[in-house]
């Protein structure tokens, strides 16, 4: 006969031995999984200023008497605080190699000056830098020699002032294709009281390019798609902004060519020239105006100014 009681406590005993096994052969419950956090983009670090440039001034063919204005705007530079120094534009591949040596040792951005085939010069030390992937922060032709070569795309920021009638210099410098950078090109032909020999003398020039230069180390970049060319036939008599590339601004409803030129505080000349519009052309809400940029804001009235007329004329 069959003892229940002991077929119980067996089949009890059975039971636990397979508890184990079953938990094993049991997924555990899994938790729901958790989203993933998306990926916040973090802040951009702060804009920290460069430091101070080193300046390379070239003076023309017989610099000693033709490029004496280059002397003085080194000395109101070197006045300022840089490292300003003049050179002989025969001596240039000297002083390129120099001064990309004195890059690989220590960074600071380089600015080159050049008067006649100073200018010239400028871009072959331009050049230079390119090949060893060297950026060049800021070149200022002045008057530069026609066989000048085009701005490498190494180069920040180019402004030539030129005059286009000039047989001693007049080089209109161009951009090669795909340059990126700030460029602006100021023809002064119509300006009477300017030639090849006294253009590099200018004060308010000299006064433009030491406040720039001030300026250089602590502009924050400027996208590539934010800077437009500029090139203009600076009218007779007008002293020379310099600014070194244009904006896109936005028209609004109600603005005007005289409304915007003073709002950013430009001659409407330079809005008319930048846009082949009439000065007094009608706008459309929507449509985009080219503006010259200001690298720091101007004094009130500034862009407005013109000098007194020469001795003689009324």
């Amino acid at each position: 006969m069959i003892d229940l009681r002991r077929v119980v406590v067996l089949a009890a005993f059975a039971l636990l031995a397979l508890n184990p096994v079953m938990a094993a052969a049991s997924p555990a419950k899994s938790k729901p999984a958790a989203t993933p956090a998306v990926p916040v983009a973090p802040p951009p670090p702060p804009f920290e200023p460069l430091a101070p440039p080193k300046i390379y001034l070239f003076r023309g063919a017989m610099g000693p008497i033709f490029s004496t204005g280059m002397d003085r705007l080194g000395e109101k530079l070197t006045k300022a605080g840089f490292s300003a120094d003049v050179y002989e534009f025969t001596i240039c591949r000297f002083i390129g190699n120099r001064a990309i040596a004195s890059y690989k040792e220590e960074p600071a951005p380089i600015v080159l000056i050049g008067h006649s085939m100073g200018g010239l010069c400028s871009i072959v030390i331009s050049e230079m830098a390119a090949k060893e992937n060297i950026p060049i922060s800021l070149v200022i032709a002045i008057d530069p020699a026609h066989a000048t070569g085009d701005v490498p795309l190494n180069v920040e920021r180019f402004i030539n002032i030129f005059l286009s009638d000039s047989v001693l210099g007049g080089g209109d410098v161009v951009a090669v294709p795909g340059y990126r950078g700030h460029y602006a090109s100021y023809d002064l032909k119509e300006n009477s009281r300017v030639s090849h020999i006294n253009i590099e003398k200018s004060d308010d020039i000299h006064r433009q390019i030491v406040e720039m230069v001030t300026q250089l180390p602590r502009i924050p970049p400027q996208t590539q798609a934010d800077a437009v060319p500029l090139r203009y036939l600076v009218p007779g008599d007008t002293l020379v902004e310099l600014w070194d590339s244009g904006v896109r601004v936005p028209v609004r409803r109600g603005d005007t060519m005289e409304s915007i030129a003073a709002a950013n505080r430009v001659p409407l000349w330079t809005l008319a020239q930048s846009n082949s519009l009439a000065e007094d052309a009608p706008l459309t809400p929507g449509q985009t105006i080219i503006v010259p940029r200001h690298l720091t804001p101007p004094p009130p009235a500034a862009a407005m100014a013109t000098p007194p007329p020469p001795a003689g004329r009324k």
